[in-house]
């Protein structure tokens, strides 16, 4: 009689073990694709689309105030943690250094426009237009680092989930900094 019960044991802590492997494995496996820095830097892409949406659904000043904030915190955090980290290493492991350069120029005018949205209240004038203006150029901005910068690394070799643990976390400290330690794991 103790046979059967150790095989039913047996059989019950085998399937408790493969359970605790595949929760452990789905750990893993969100854990390495949020250290690739590719797929990090394209999740904060359509974070930052969603919110342009919610910002065009709007529609109240005070929505539209929240929406612009999260907007321009969520891009002054992706566009340092680009240029101090993601586009240094890309600069070193593609040939194409314009693309770099480009990038760079197109953050800049992108931060200009973020200034001054910030200095602004939702209702004012050219407030949506600002923000508008700043979609676009964001949404311009995303496609060419998706369909050109992105795959160039991929294809040049870069170190992509080390370099996805140091974006990662730049971006945890730049969030605590900017939102005086509110950020919580983003």
């Amino acid at each position: 009689m103790a046979a059967p019960h150790t095989a039913k044991s047996s059989s019950k802590s085998s399937s408790k073990t493969g359970a605790a492997k595949k929760t452990a494995a789905k750990a893993s496996a969100s854990s390495s694709s949020a250290e690739d820095a590719i797929k990090l830097l394209t999740h904060d892409h359509r974070e930052v689309e969603k919110l342009f949406k919610s910002f065009q659904d709007a529609k109240s000043d005070a929505s539209k105030q929240k929406l612009a904030e999260q907007i321009c915190l969520e891009l002054k955090v992706h566009t340092q943690i680009e240029e101090e980290i993601f586009y240094p290493a890309a600069g070193r492991a593609i040939e194409d250094e314009e693309m770099i350069d480009e990038a760079i120029v197109e953050h800049a005018s992108a931060k200009k426009l973020i200034a001054e949205i910030e200095t602004m209240r939702a209702g004012q004038d050219m407030f949506d237009a600002k923000v508008k203006v700043l979609c676009e150029q964001v949404d311009h901005h995303v496609k060419e680092e998706e369909k050109e910068l992105f795959p160039e690394c991929r294809k040049a070799g870069l170190d992509l989930e080390g370099l996805g643990e140091r974006l990662q976390q730049r971006k945890m400290e730049l969030m605590n900094k900017m939102t005086g330690g509110r950020a919580g794991a983003h």
